[in-house]
């Protein structure tokens, strides 16, 4: 129908039947979005077929990201812009936030056309140019201050709260109100409403709801929410959270929508240090506990959040993927993809840190799980193996792994296969395959563009300084950048040997040959041509809607030297002691060294360079003698300065006014001395607790005849029926020193005691491959010494800790394979009592757990 008939048919009809006729011809022509079925399948309009969509939410329009962003001297469109290429560079298609309504409304719920406002339009927009499809969530309700103070904004959600904000009928309208100006704005970018915008798919009403009161209340705001929506034209689904107040479950799911969202923090949030171990178990299965209710079955699922808190092993994601999978979810998007602007620091959400730029590895993961969540079908029943399809997932070398014929991405070094190098076309990686040897620590992307003919893009240096989850400041760099210029050998059958690379980005203006397949790189985008090929190449982009010449990556840091050193905890007695120190800043003619004395001798032994930024250094078995090693490492620079670590003081270490005394230790152990793998007074900052009633239940450390030595004390007030509690800590470091005596170590002790007799108690220790092996015991009312012969512990099931949220996703976790227990594997611990259903107030003292 042209123009011109159309406006004389609108004349002739009435208002009501024209505007029907118009969401016709508009739904006619907006055949890009998505249908829910009468099964609540996510469809495609244009054909019929199942969608998925996987990617990320991101806040550099809102609250402290923004601002943090513009702190940084960097303009929030730039910052923008820089990050979309990423997502896209990532292979993302779906983006959510929870836009903040506190800084775009008033008390009455009136839109406030503001720079924030503006800036998720042009977000929007620069999404939707790479063909990253939204999902919005309107209303957060949340204070626009964390980390910082919230501000008093005077919006709706600052005048009534979260809580109320879902039960209060004046914070009904004010809502209700907010919701028709928010739907029937339009984006100055893009010219059209967010129904209009064939890229914007659905809508999630608000974030994460904490319902009260009575049911139907509920159910009223939820519908009256929707009706808001759709008076303004809106076609399209419309979800709403239900794994927030799961209570709530059977009176949300009468509302009028047409799915249901959902969120897992499989390991908590907010540890304040980085957790160590495999985690796998966390993430093998998401349990959704709604099929009970009829309805819920026809209902689509999303997953609205999703991240493994404080985990920096680059292997939760494709796992999540596969388990999102296959309790049949569509849309999944982390929380929250750093910006690129602040993300030296970590400084917006201490307990997530992903950026292509800072965190390589964890990034290419991204890119993988998307390829998890985009190859595998709903509910898909996937093995929960270390390999399914053409993904492997390895937790003891940081990998995981995508190998397919025209595919391969890895995310650390890895000695795999290629399925086929001929038909490659797509390559993505951080550190050395088959096919790409490079020492960087950055990502890099490699792509054929036409037969001969491929582009490189090198990502700079990331490396990690200091722990990202930790107390997070803007002055406390986390993650160093390096720019450098490092060797590649590329070996790819189709571009062969001796081909030609051109820089492609703005001021690259690299032009040489390789040498064989090796030639130096910096970072940027490179053209690289087979040798003697003539080409008239008129491709302008690649996969993604990536154009040849686009690069973004953060400036250099700063070039002070920085050392980071990991001191082991003991070490056997007359075996030499390996030193391993990352340094950056080094120049070619510094050098580094390593200072001690031990046995009475002064003794200066040289770090060695074995690869980019690694420097190595062995203390002699002669010097390794019984009782406290302490030893510096020392940069002795070109220019005649000294730099000392761990305190990174500079000055002359041996001058006679030198103050400083830091320190790194190692306590060495005489043969067949005991291995501690736990001590209640180091390790109270590294335990993860499983306490089921803050209410009722402390966590204490106490002392008794001496006062230097604390003990853990675990107490129940009012234990209820099969409830229990107890901790895990992750020891593997403790053993790193002591390899050589590990076949000599028989028996696990405790050193325990109860406030009643014979209170049971599991112990039990993890390994790397998640088997649980663990046995009973009965502790009394003194402190005793526990043993446990090693050959006792059988195979059980482990508590998930920290605590996966949702709190009705599993709590334990039994490994599908029987192993045998090897010591040398062992790598985490458990405790747990309240066996029995104690009916008083019930606890247990630890002071100690080793091995011998």
């Amino acid at each position: 129908m042209n123009n011109f008939l159309f406006m004389i048919l609108l004349k002739k009809l009435s208002l009501s039947v024209a505007f029907a006729l118009m969401a016709i011809v508009t739904h006619a022509q907006n055949k890009q979005g998505i249908d829910i079925d009468a099964s609540g399948v996510i469809r495609w309009e244009k054909d019929n077929k199942e969608a998925a969509f996987f990617g990320t939410n991101y806040t550099a329009p809102f609250a402290y990201g923004n601002r943090a962003i513009l702190r940084r001297g960097v303009t929030a469109e730039q910052a923008i812009k820089d990050d979309v290429y990423h997502f896209s560079r990532l292979g993302l298609d779906a983006f959510r936030v929870h836009v903040w309504d506190q800084e775009i409304s008033d008390a009455e719920g009136n839109l406030i056309n503001n720079e924030h406002l503006r800036l998720f339009d042009f977000l929007l927009a620069e999404l939707k140019k790479r063909k990253i499809k939204t999902l919005v969530t309107p209303i957060a309700f949340w204070g626009n201050g964390y980390p910082e103070k919230d501000e008093n904004t005077g919006s709706f959600a600052n005048k009534y709260g979260k809580d109320k904000s879902v039960v209060n009928e004046e914070a009904f309208k004010a809502q209700e109100n907010y919701l028709k100006q928010f739907f029937k704005h339009k984006n100055p970018y893009t010219g059209l409403t967010y129904q209009q915008d064939v890229d914007i798919l659905a809508t999630e009403i608000n974030n994460e709801p904490h319902h009260s009161g009575p049911k139907e209340r509920a159910t009223e705001y939820v519908n009256r929410m929707t009706a808001a929506i759709k008076s303004t034209g809106w076609t399209k689904p419309v979800f709403y959270n239900i794994s927030e107040s799961p209570w709530y479950a059977d009176a949300i799911v009468k509302a009028a929508v047409q799915g249901h969202s959902f969120q897992w923090y499989p390991t908590g949030l907010v540890a304040g240090h980085t957790l160590q171990g495999n985690y796998l178990p966390n993430v093998a299965r998401y349990k959704i506990p709604f099929d009970s209710i009829p309805a819920f079955k026809n209902r689509a699922k999303v997953v609205y959040e999703f991240d493994a808190g404080d985990v920096m092993a680059p292997i939760m994601y494709p796992a999540m993927a596969r388990s999102f999978r296959a309790a049949g979810f569509q849309w999944a998007t982390q929380f929250a993809y750093d910006p690129m602007a602040t993300s030296y620091a970590n400084t917006e959400y201490q307990t997530h840190y992903l950026n292509l730029a800072y965190t390589p590895s964890k990034a290419i993961s991204m890119l993988i799980a998307s390829k998890v969540f985009h190859q595998f079908g709903r509910l898909d029943t996937l093995n929960n193996g270390n390999t399914f399809g053409p993904f492997k997932i390895d937790y003891k070398n940081s990998l995981s792994e995508m190998n397919t014929a025209e595919e391969f991405y890895y995310t650390n070094n890895t000695t795999s296969k290629l399925i086929n190098a001929k038909k490659l076309k797509h390559i993505a990686g951080v550190g050395r395959s088959k096919i790409v040897q490079y020492q960087g620590r950055g990502a890099y992307f490699i792509d054929q563009v036409a037969s001969g003919v491929w582009r490189l893009e090198v990502m700079p240096d990331a490396i990690p300084i200091r722990d990202p989850f930790e107390k997070a400041s803007p002055q406390k760099e986390v993650t160093k950048i390096i720019w450098s210029t490092l060797p590649i050998d590329i070996d790819l059958p189709d571009l062969g040997a001796g081909f030609t690379v051109k820089g492609l980005n703005q001021g690259n203006t690299f032009n040489s040959a390789a040498v064989e397949h090796r030639f130096s790189v910096s970072p940027g985008a490179y053209l690289l041509i087979k040798k003697n090929l003539k080409t008239n190449l008129n491709a302008q982009s690649i996969s993604q809607h990536i154009a040849l010449g686009e690069f973004v990556a953060p400036k250099a840091s700063n070039e002070a030297i920085f050392v980071k050193h990991e001191a082991l905890t003991t070490v056997s007695e007359d075996i030499a002691l390996p030193i391993n120190a990352q340094i950056t800043g080094l120049g070619a003619k510094d050098s580094a060294f390593v200072q001690l004395n031990a046995a009475n001798r002064w003794k200066n032994i040289p770090l060695e360079k074995n690869q980019e930024y690694q420097y190595h250094a062995t203390i002699p078995a002669e010097l390794v003698k019984n009782g406290v090693l302490k030893y510096q490492i020392i940069v002795h620079k070109a220019n005649g300065d000294y730099i000392t670590f761990p305190a990174n003081v500079k000055g002359n270490p041996n001058a006679w006014d030198k103050l400083e005394t830091e320190s790194y230790q190692t306590y060495v152990a005489v043969k067949d001395a005991i291995v501690e793998i736990f001590n209640a007074g180091k390790d109270s900052k590294n335990i993860n607790i499983y306490n089921p009633d803050w209410g009722n239940n402390k966590i204490e450390y106490v002392s008794e005849e001496n006062p230097s030595v604390l003990n853990l004390k675990l107490s129940m007030g009012k234990p209820k029926t099969n409830q229990l509690m107890g901790f895990q800590s992750f020891f593997a470091d403790k053993m790193t020193g002591r390899t050589a005596e590990l076949n000599n170590l028989k028996t696990l002790v405790i050193k325990i005691k109860a406030n009643t007799e014979n209170t049971k108690i599991k112990i039990g220790l993890t390994d790397t491959d998640a088997h649980f092996f663990a046995t009973e015991i009965l502790v009394g009312k003194d402190f005793k010494l526990i043993e446990i012969p090693l050959n006792q512990l059988k195979n059980d099931a482990q508590l998930l800790l920290p605590r996966p949220y949702p709190g009705f996703l599993p709590l334990y976790y039994q490994s599908p394979s029987q192993a045998a227990f090897n010591l040398k594997h062992a790598e985490k611990l458990e405790v747990t009592f309240g066996y029995g259903n104690p009916t008083k107030p019930t606890h247990i003292t630890i002071e100690s757990i080793y091995l011998k």
